[in-house]
């Protein structure tokens, strides 16, 4: 269905892990396998333009990673590229980049809208936006699945989420899109840099218009709430929002088209999901575990510390890949065989610990929802075209998947 050559281990030392292409052009598979067996904390090179940074690769030590935010801090950066850039300026004002009691904080008050009674509206509509466009795709018997379908899901909901107009919903996710990866090979991170600062600004403009409104949404919450007494400016709305616009539409969106592919290459585990032999819920988690949209976190090293046993020096670089930890046959039975069925699922696609992803509840509803969809409401698929691959060192996926769909 699709063709990714596969690296082998001992190309090791000539690959830069920080190539967006070549994570979607390439199966790292028996990479990150020879890593866990025996480099469970590599180091990748500097090169001409850009520092050295360890790469964790077992499921004990990522999570042990991600579990202690006093050793690694988010503050230097959260994946790859702000920290190979030398920092993120939104450090200590945006959720993911920010650690200690003001994280602490902000998190507190956006959990009150990411509960799942207070999502009890938005996950009906979900349901509903999902039985509409596979009902639309079954009707013209033919879709970029990607496109088609998945792309409105999670877009529909975290818009809903912050309040953002019907109108400007399409733009929004053309920036999206652009800004963490590409569908163009030739991307260029000024494209990326471009698309982020429209978010910022469409974003900044939503929080100005928001602070004396009666709207009921997130950045009304987030425009009449204090952290630590004192209350959050227009940038750091701002910013929050750009944080969950990202978070809450690339990953799930690429986790349901990811769920689509693996369904058509793994047939058996298509008819057990139609049967019911595997449940809705357990079926989501293996989906997460199997598709991992989100590659890598990053973090930067506050003391001299160690990564099992490997010294690590203050200001280092750490990124922890989930792609591999996801995949660690210490943690997983048969981790390269697709399971909907699998329990337990100790998967890190939302990561662990301090950062573990806010929007999980929605994400699973939403992937939950896509799954239940094509069980019910789809007999066939079969893809009628080549797939194309995301351009990320971030994020892991398809960009466009064509499909000929058949009624149940």
């Amino acid at each position: 269905m699709t063709t990714r050559r596969t690296i082998a281990p001992e190309d090791l030392d000539t690959l830069d892990l920080a190539d967006a292409r070549l994570h979607a052009e390439h199966d790292l598979s028996a990479v990150w396998r020879h890593l866990r067996e025996h480099q469970p904390v590599h180091r990748n090179p500097a090169t001409d333009t850009a520092p050295g940074f360890w790469v964790v690769t077992r499921h004990a030590d990522v999570t042990a990673v991600y579990r202690d935010s006093a050793r690694f801090t988010s503050e230097g950066g959260n994946f790859l590229e702000t920290l190979l850039a030398g920092g993120d300026s939104a450090a200590g004002r945006m959720l993911p980049t920010t650690d200690g009691a003001k994280h602490t904080g902000l998190r507190r008050v956006l959990m009150s809208a990411f509960s799942p009674r207070a999502l009890e509206p938005i996950v009906a509509s979900v349901r509903r936006t999902v039985d509409r466009l596979l009902r639309d795709a079954l009707d013209k018997g033919t879709c970029d699945f990607a496109a088609d379908v998945a792309a409105g899901v999670p877009l529909a909901a975290i818009c809903d989420l912050l309040g953002v107009p019907d109108g400007d919903r399409a733009h929004v996710l053309s920036l999206t899109s652009s800004a963490l990866g590409s569908h163009d090979a030739d991307s260029t991170p000024l494209d990326a840099w471009i698309a982020k600062n429209e978010i910022l600004l469409y974003f900044a403009g939503l929080a100005r218009d928001r602070r004396d409104s009666p709207h009921a949404d997130v950045i009304a919450l987030l425009a009449g709430s204090e952290v630590g007494g004192l209350p959050l400016d227009d940038d750091e709305i701002m910013l929050n929002c750009y944080s969950l616009i990202l978070g809450g539409d690339e990953t799930a969106r690429l986790s349901m088209v990811g769920a689509a592919l693996a369904l058509l290459e793994h047939p058996g585990q298509w008819q057990a999901l139609k049967r019911g032999d595997a449940a809705i819920d357990t079926a989501v988690e293996e989906i997460l575990r199997w598709t991992t949209p989100a590659l890598h976190a990053g973090r930067t090293a506050t003391t001299d510390t160690e990564i099992a046993g490997r010294p690590i020096a203050a200001g280092d670089l750490v990124t922890v890949w989930n792609a591999s930890a996801n995949r660690d046959e210490r943690i997983f039975d048969a981790p390269g065989e697709l399971r909907l069925d699998r329990t337990p699922n100790k998967h890190v696609t939302f990561a662990y610990g301090p950062h573990f992803c806010l929007g999980a509840y929605l994400a699973r509803a939403e992937i939950g929802a896509v799954l239940a969809g094509l069980r019910d409401l789809v007999a066939q698929m079969e893809q009628t075209g080549p797939a194309k691959p995301v351009y990320s060192n971030f994020l892991s996926g398809l960009g466009t998947l064509p499909l000929a769909l058949k009624a149940a």
